[in-house]
């Protein structure tokens, strides 16, 4: 049974329109269609008011962070699809958006309802996805996995990128017989990688998210998890000093924001050979945008143990922990195991989306879209003197908005300019197959007015009156 409130949200019927400024439009036709929206924007709509009843019924609102519609656009996002195809998202309201966010947060590479994927997927829906006896996909993605990285022997799967790093976690404490984990970069939310914020709430600020409670975290877990920052080896070095015959792993992302400095993956597997330690990196993000499989690969670095999850499957649940026979068997000695890992959706989209990216050449594409959009964010902040600074990979970049305590508030502005022109649009974009020359030309035209805007608004000094709700939030922190 639904309760009251949700029972009038279904009731209500959706409005068909698309909010999207035509291409080529004028400034004028472009600043009636903005007030059109803003003039929707202060009715009631399904997509608002089914948030409102989530908040009350889910802690958080969501199940991620990174799909909390206060991080983009408060009381304005629209934080519901019902459905999706290529780079497109269609609203509760029947409004339809180009996606240049961080797209299914990297979960598809492909794009959204990929026919290939979908049409593998079916088939074992229809063939039956679940039962007493085990997925043969699992065996052939297993295979395909080692013969992208020949110095794996061995794989486990799970369904997401975080209990796949407490897996991995797990495999090389049991491996090693040790507990301590030295860390650098974001690898999720068990208890293991926020255990670093036992010593100090702020430990984890310079690993991606700031502000992450270790509230619920076992205060026994205190000293396990060790951070070191990305190309810094004399901090690793300095955890090694203090306990390094104590260090089970050593984890840490091969890329994130750009490649690594010369020497510094050498010497993290130097150390971890030396120490006896598992060398662990979290490909959860990178794989498959450079590169067909891991970005380890680009680089030429191995480690004893990489996971994988998000693009593996296209937007289907699956991840994989592969891994070095020695270090793999250490599965069998501890207790590692759960009902949903062993349906048949997940392989089978995983094997269907490995195969389209390496037939299509998808990572090439996937640069070529990304820095395509790195140059037209700059050209079009310096036609306006917004100061910005792009980072990332090509395929997983972002800017950050440089103007002191107006960088939020100028943020949120863009976003909310971007949503009135029809694209759903924030700091940071994760390129796939669907994303074309055009989408990107079109992007740009619309940054463009949007970047107008925010230099208007600079100029008058009258930002909070452009903005048609609250700041956007930054990191972590409490809805109520």
């Amino acid at each position: 049974m639904v309760g009251p409130r949700t029972r009038k949200y279904l009731a209500r019927r959706p409005e068909r329109q698309c909010v999207a400024v035509r291409h080529g439009a004028s400034h004028e036709d472009d600043r009636s269609a903005r007030r059109r929206l803003r003039r929707k924007w202060c009715l009631m709509s399904k997509t608002q008011d089914l948030y409102r009843v989530a908040k009350t019924r889910i802690p958080g609102g969501t199940q991620l962070l990174s799909k909390r519609p206060e991080m983009f656009l408060p009381d304005r996002w629209p934080a519901y699809a019902s459905r999706t195809s290529g780079c497109n998202v269609w609203d509760l309201d029947g409004n339809c958006f180009v996606d240049m966010t961080i797209t299914a947060i990297g979960a598809c590479p492909l794009g959204y309802a990929d026919p290939d994927v979908n049409a593998a997927v079916k088939r074992v829906i229809d063939e039956g996805s679940m039962s007493t006896l085990n997925a043969p996909e699992e065996v052939e993605l297993a295979e395909v996995l080692c013969a992208l990285h020949p110095w794996a022997d061995m794989v486990r799967f799970s369904r997401s990128g975080g209990e796949a790093m407490a897996i991995a976690v797990r495999i090389a404490r049991a491996a090693t017989g040790r507990d301590l984990v030295a860390f650098c970069g974001y690898h999720g939310w068990h208890d293991w990688y926020l255990a670093a914020n036992l010593a100090s709430d702020r430990s984890l600020d310079g690993h991606l998210l700031p502000g992450l409670q270790p509230t619920g975290v076992p205060r026994g877990l205190l000293g396990t998890a060790l951070p070191f920052a990305y190309n810094k080896p004399d901090e690793l070095d300095a955890i090694v000093a203090r306990c390094g015959n104590e260090l089970a792993a050593i984890v840490m992302e091969p890329v994130r924001y750009a490649d690594p400095e010369p020497g510094f993956l050498e010497h993290c597997r130097a150390t971890a050979t030396r120490l006896g330690a598992v060398l662990i990196f979290d490909e959860v993000t990178a794989a498959f945008r450079t590169n067909v499989g891991g970005a380890h690969r680009r680089l030429g670095i191995d480690p004893d143990v990489a996971v994988f999850a998000k693009a593996l499957g296209n937007g289907f649940p699956i991840a994989a922990v592969i891994g070095r026979e020695s270090v793999m068997e250490a599965a069998q000695q501890t207790f590692i195991s759960s009902t949903s890992w062993t349906e048949r959706t997940g392989p089978a989209a995983a094997v269907a989306t490995l195969k389209k990216l390496e037939a299509e050449n998808v990572p090439e594409h996937l640069v070529r879209v990304g820095t395509a959009l790195r140059e037209g964010w700059a050209q079009v902040a310096s036609k306006h003197g917004i100061s910005i600074t792009v980072r990332g990979l090509p395929p997983l970049s972002a800017f950050s908005i440089d103007h002191g305590e107006d960088s939020q508030k100028l943020s949120t502005l863009f976003t909310q300019e971007m949503l009135a022109r029809g694209f759903l649009a924030s700091k940071g974009f994760y390129a796939t197959l669907a994303h074309t020359e055009d989408h990107v030309r079109r992007y740009l035209d619309a940054a463009d007015g949007a970047f107008g805007e925010m230099k208007r608004a600079l100029e008058s000094g009258k930002i909070d009156s452009q903005l048609l709700g609250p700041v956007q939030h930054a990191g972590f922190r409490r809805l109520t």
